[in-house]
């Protein structure tokens, strides 16, 4: 299906607008100030809607809070973040299914290991695409490590698996 582009400038599949068939999956990331509440304020402006929290990671310092979130419907995420007027920042995540294993997160670490690729952040999805486990990774080079995974038969979960979550 596709739609005329409003700046005239030709047609948009209604695929692409709904999310990328890229295999990342988007993260916020929310600065708050450290007081009693804040957290609930922005949990609550998803309360009703159509945007569900996927995973959340909370760094908390004296003065503010750093939230992590990842979110089924990235483009109505943003737009609800920004409407509250929160600062945000967004980032590429790589998201993956773990492997049937003993150890699965040794599976992972040990292929970033041996492509010498560092991992800064790692948390789990708490909805998942196939219902197994699932984490949301960030990387310091995330076309190798994708590639790396890959190559280990990794599933990666991209934005239209979580949407219709």
């Amino acid at each position: 299906m596709e739609s005329e582009n409003e700046s005239g400038g030709g047609i948009v599949d209604f695929d692409t607008m709904r999310g990328r068939d890229y295999p990342t999956i988007r993260q916020f990331t929310v600065f708050l100030e450290n007081r009693v509440g804040q957290l609930m304020d922005v949990i609550r402006r998803f309360e009703g809607g159509s945007v569900r929290i996927v995973a959340i990671n909370i760094n908390d310092s004296t003065e503010c809070s750093i939230v992590r979130l990842v979110l089924t419907n990235p483009e109505a995420g943003r737009e609800v973040l920004e409407r509250a007027g929160l600062a945000i920042i967004e980032s590429d995540l790589i998201g993956i299914e773990l492997p049937e294993s003993n150890q699965p997160m040794l599976d992972v670490c040990t292929a970033l290991l041996r492509a010498e690729i560092n991992l800064v952040q790692a948390y789990p999805l708490l909805l998942r695409p196939s219902g197994g486990s699932s984490v949301a990774l960030m990387v310091d080079n995330i076309e190798l490590a994708q590639q790396t995974l890959a190559e280990r038969n990794f599933h990666m979960i991209n934005e239209d698996e979580l949407f219709d979550l």
